[in-house]
């Protein structure tokens, strides 16, 4: 799972929230702010480029879901990405996610292979444009 930008602001308003009592201070208030710091540069990378990671997942699943609805009888045309806002993204692509797993179980179930691995290569793709690195991971 990859954390939204509120949970990863979220996660930055606990931390910092309560303050330290006298025992905690030092290097433990230090690990909490390195935390918090961390949080914000996840959160920073979700702002970049979370909606965009959103509308091309969405319209690679549809794509997926179109090529294989003849056969599978699979439909994705009546959802939209609706207004843009990442929590509309998300209803849309949770359904679509829903769809796809539901059109892979019966793929499996029918041996079609070659949609088998294009479906396996969409969730490899969908990782990799919603991965968020750690500062100085690269």
């Amino acid at each position: 799972m990859t954390p939204t930008a509120p949970e990863l602001l979220n996660g930055c308003v606990a931390a910092l929230s309560t303050p330290p009592s006298a025992e905690e201070a030092g290097a433990f208030a230090t690990g909490k702010v390195a935390i918090a710091a961390m949080l914000d540069a996840l959160a920073a990378q979700e702002c970049a480029t979370g909606s965009a990671a959103r509308v091309w997942e969405n319209a690679a699943i549809r794509a997926v879901l179109a090529d294989a609805a003849a056969r599978y009888h699979t439909a994705a045309e009546d959802l939209g990405d609706g207004d843009y806002s990442l929590a509309a993204l998300d209803s849309a692509n949770a359904e679509l996610r829903r769809r796809l797993i539901r059109l892979h179980e019966a793929v499996e179930a029918a041996h079609d292979t070659t949609l088998d691995r294009r479906i396996l290569a969409l969730y490899r793709e969908m990782a990799a444009h919603r991965m968020l690195h750690l500062p100085g991971q690269g």
